[in-house]
């Protein structure tokens, strides 16, 4: 079994920043490939959204109401990702959660991690 555990958010003020962090741990040995990692949202009373990823290959994306404030890293040597997270807004407030998407060898997978909080006061 693997695991994604999240650290980091939060409360913080509008126009302040934060930082995710999200590391892969247990049976790291069961995964081939971990084909991309990133970030997904969730704000009460909406679906959960992608606010960013990371391919292996370096392809990066971003939700456009974060482009130019979030910025996404990876170590893949240690199967972490990171969200840096600057300029927030009362809406950017939502459980953030860690996602991977991987192949074991035999067969695609995909992993979520429990969710952080992020609030950001207006």
């Amino acid at each position: 079994q693997v695991q994604l555990v999240e650290s980091g958010g939060g409360l913080v003020q509008a126009g302040g920043s934060l930082s995710l962090s999200c590391a892969a741990s247990g049976n790291i040995a069961s995964i081939s490939a971990m084909i991309a990692m990133g970030w997904y949202r969730q704000a009460p009373g909406k679906q959960r959204e992608l606010v960013a990823s990371s391919t292996r290959g370096g392809n990066i994306d971003y939700a456009d109401s974060v482009k130019g404030r979030f910025t996404i890293s990876r170590d893949n040597a240690m199967n972490m990702v990171y969200l840096q997270m600057t300029s927030l807004r009362p809406e950017d407030t939502a459980v953030y959660y860690c996602n991977a998407r991987y192949y074991s060898g035999t067969a695609h997978g995909e992993l979520w991690g429990r969710g952080t909080q992020v609030t950001v006061s207006s």
